[in-house]
């Protein structure tokens, strides 16, 4: 009798937590359709495979004209990423040869602050404009990929104006440190080069989307948003 009353208990308890699954899809299912009505996507986590952190899917969501720009903008991402990376490598034979703390936390902090403002700032607006065709985030866009093309300018001399200067690798620095050691000296000259590849690759990036964005008529269309939405504050 006990066993049979543990196995309807047992039993009653998997109907009850199939039902909850069942509702929890049929909610899930609501939501998402009811986005799709919104025209609102639901963007999940893809990339990397193997580590989910962002979501990119330009094969799938972005219209077939504008996939080389994106992936050349995508790869401009990852092209900061190495160059701050390679940075950090840099600076951290700096710091054992000798040239203090100071410089390598700058290092960190430049490479924690810019690849995830990299990633919110001026990818992933460039990624939804395309996508959406929405005029005020390429002028989002534009913003903050001239800064990114700016500071990669900069990195590439690193002069000691508004860095630390040999927490990057520039020329200036590695024209300074080659005589103390070769091989710090090369890394930095690597850096260096590092940093002038990623400044002429996104110069080329936004050569295209420019042209794109004049060319479609979407120049236009963001002075007419932004003047509505001006006028929409005004009253």
């Amino acid at each position: 009798m006990d066993t049979n009353k543990d196995m309807k208990t047992r039993e009653k308890e998997l109907l009850a937590k199939e039902a909850e699954l069942n509702r929890r899809e049929k909610e899930i299912k609501r939501r998402e359709d009811a986005a799709a009505r919104a025209g609102i996507v639901l963007e999940e986590k893809n990339w990397p495979p193997f580590f989910p952190i962002i979501h990119n899917d330009i094969g799938n969501e972005i219209p077939v004209h504008l996939q080389r720009t994106l992936y050349v903008a995508f790869a401009s991402l990852l092209g900061l990423v190495l160059c701050l990376f390679w940075n950090i490598i840099c600076i951290t034979a700096a710091w054992a040869k000798g040239s203090g703390p100071k410089i390598w936390f700058l290092a960190i902090i430049y490479f924690i602050l810019g690849c995830p403002g990299a990633y919110y700032l001026w990818y992933r607006p460039l990624y939804r404009a395309m996508r959406n065709e929405s005029a005020l985030k390429f002028g989002w866009f534009f913003l903050f990929y001239l800064i990114h093309i700016a500071f990669c300018a900069y990195a590439a001399v690193s002069p000691s104006i508004l860095f630390v200067g040999k927490s990057l690798t520039g020329i200036l620095p590695a024209i300074s440190l080659i005589g103390d050691s070769v091989i710090v000296g090369i890394f930095y000259f690597i850096g260096f080069a590092l940093f002038c590849l990623e400044a002429l690759l996104s110069v080329w990036v936004i050569q295209r989307v420019y042209l794109y964005f004049r060319g479609s008529g979407k120049e236009a269309e963001m002075r007419r948003e932004a003047a509505r939405g001006a006028a929409r504050a005004a009253f």
